[in-house]
C-alpha cells in the first residue's frame, strides 16, 4: 500500500481507506448500501489491515450511528494500528440543536462519537456540510479546544464550496486555529466538477481530497452497461435519488473506455476507475466500501499497478464535460491558462 500526507500535515494515510457507510444498515439509503454487523465487519477490518488499508471513514449520520458503533466493536484492541475519521452536522433529529456546527453541537457531537466508537480520539474530525447559521469563527474556536483537549487530532470538511473553504481557511489563519487539512469531497470518472474549483484550490492550499462515491454511486462497477437492465442486487434501485446526477449517454460513453481498457490490462472495471483517480493532483486517499469480503478483495486491485499515459488519455477524453462559467475561457483560450495555470491542474487538460 502506498500512504500519502493528509494535504499539508504530517498525517500519513493510504492511498485506499475504507467507508463504513457499509456498517449498521439502518434506515432506506444505508439500509441499501449494506447491514455489515460486528462479526462481518471485523472480519473486513482484519482484510484492510493485511493489506495495509490503515484510514477507516464514517459519519454519525450512517444508520443514526450504528456504522459508528460497529467500527468501535471491529476495532477493539487495536485502535494504535488504525487512522479513525468521523464527521458530524447533518441532522440527527428533528430538534433544533440536532443539526448545524454550533459550539454546543460540535461538543456533543463529538462527545457521542468518541463514545460510540470506544476510543477517546478521533484522528480525523470533518464537518459534513457548511452550516450557513453558524459564524465560522465559532465552528473553528470550537474545533480548537477540542484539538486542544486531546480529543480531535486534525480537522477537516466535506462537500465545501470554494468559497465556504476559504472563508473558514482566512479565518483559521487570522486567529490563529487549527486549519483544515482534508476535504472529503465527491470525484469519480462520470463527477469531475471537483476539478474546476476545488482541486486548484486544494493544492493552493494545502488540503488533501479524501474522495467518496468514487464509482460514481455504484454505476461504474462494471455491472452498468448500455442496454442492459440494472442487475437485480443493484443498490441504484432504490438509492439513485439520493446520490450524484448523471447522464446516461456520459455514463455509457465512460463504461466503453473503461470495458476497452479492461480488455488490454486484465483488470476489472472498478480497479480501473479507482486507479485513474489514485493518479489526480490533490487526491491524499480514496474511500472504498464493500458489502463483503468479494467487494474489498476486488477493490484492493486498484493498488499495485498504473495506468499507462495512453489510457489515461483516453478515460480523460471520454470522461471530459465543459467547463462551468467562469472556468470555460480557461480551458478554450490560451491567454486565460497561461494567466491560472493552476486552474487546470489536472492532466488531461487541454491548455
Amino acid at each position: 500500500m502506498e500512504y500519502r500526507r493528509l494535504g499539508a500535515s504530517g498525517l500519513m494515510v493510504p492511498a485506499l481507506s475504507f467507508g463504513a457507510g457499509t456498517f449498521g444498515g439502518r434506515g432506506p439509503l444505508f439500509g441499501a448500501w449494506g447491514t455489515t454487523d460486528a462479526q462481518e465487519a471485523r472480519r473486513l477490518v482484519d482484510i484492510c489491515l493485511d493489506a495495509g488499508i490503515t484510514m477507516f471513514d464514517t459519519a454519525d449520520v450512517y444508520s443514526a450511528g450504528a456504522s459508528e458503533e460497529v467500527l468501535g466493536e471491529a476495532i477493539r484492541g487495536r485502535r494504535d494500528q488504525v487512522i479513525v475519521s468521523t464527521k458530524t452536522s447533518l441532522p440527527m433529529g428533528d430538534g433544533p440543536g440536532d443539526a448545524g456546527s454550533s459550539r454546543s453541537r460540535l461538543i456533543r457531537a463529538c462527545e457521542a462519537a468518541l463514545r460510540r466508537l470506544g476510543t477517546d480520539y478521533l484522528d480525523l474530525f470533518q464537518l459534513h456540510a457548511f452550516d450557513a447559521g453558524t459564524p465560522v469563527e465559532e465552528v473553528l474556536a470550537t474545533l480548537d479546544s477540542l484539538v486542544r483537549a486531546g480529543k480531535v487530532r486534525y480537522t477537516g470538511v466535506s462537500n465545501f464550496s470554494g468559497w465556504q473553504v476559504m472563508k473558514s481557511l482566512a479565518a483559521a489563519e487570522r486567529h490563529g486555529h487549527p486549519r483544515y487539512v482534508a476535504h472529503q469531497v465527491y470525484y469519480s470518472l462520470i463527477g469531475r466538477d471537483y476539478e474546476w474549483e476545488l482541486m486548484p484550490l486544494a493544492l493552493d492550499q494545502g488540503l488533501g481530497a479524501i474522495v467518496w462515491s468514487p464509482l460514481g454511486w455504484g454505476r461504474l462497477t462494471g455491472k452498468v452497461r448500455r442496454g442492459t437492465p440494472l442487475p437485480p442486487d443493484s443498490r441504484l434501485h432504490r438509492t439513485a435519488d439520493y446520490g450524484p446526477p448523471v447522464s446516461d449517454e456520459h455514463l455509457y460513453g465512460v463504461v466503453d473506455a473503461l470495458d476497452e481498457i479492461a480488455e488490454e490490462t486484465g483488470r476489472a472495471v472498478p480497479q480501473i476507475a479507482l486507479n485513474w483517480l489514485l493518479q489526480r493532483p490533490s487526491v491524499s486517499s480514496v474511500l472504498i466500501g464493500a458489502r463483503d469480503e468479494r467487494q474489498l478483495r476486488q477493490n484492493l486491485g486498484a493498488v499495485g499497478w498504473s495506468l499507462t499515459p495512453e489510457q489515461v488519455a483516453k478515460l480523460d477524453a471520454a470522461s471530459h464535460r465543459p467547463a462551468p462559467y467562469p472556468y470555460f475561457p480557461y480551458e478554450r483560450q490560451e491567454g486565460f491558462a497561461r494567466l491560472n495555470p493552476s486552474v487546470l491542474a489536472a492532466p488531461g487538460r487541454a491548455a
